[in-house]
């Protein structure tokens, strides 16, 4: 039997929403084994000056719990 654990995080760009959850999903590789996908949750932006300086878009991963 499988079990699917789900971790939710919110990747930081400063070019796109894309590159965000990118970034997210590189980070929770270097310390997660068996990454199985995510879900884009969110995504939402810091503006400034007129402009967007921030993207942000929250997933949730998921990936199997190894026995």
């Amino acid at each position: 039997m499988a079990v699917i654990k789900t971790i939710d995080l919110v990747g930081v760009s400063t070019e796109s929403w894309r590159d965000a959850a990118q970034k997210a999903l590189e980070e929770a590789s270097k310390t997660l084994r068996g990454v199985e996908g995510f879900n884009v949750l969110d995504t939402s932006a810091v503006v400034e000056d007129g402009q967007i300086s921030e993207y942000h878009t929250h997933i949730r991963i998921k990936f199997r719990i190894a026995r």
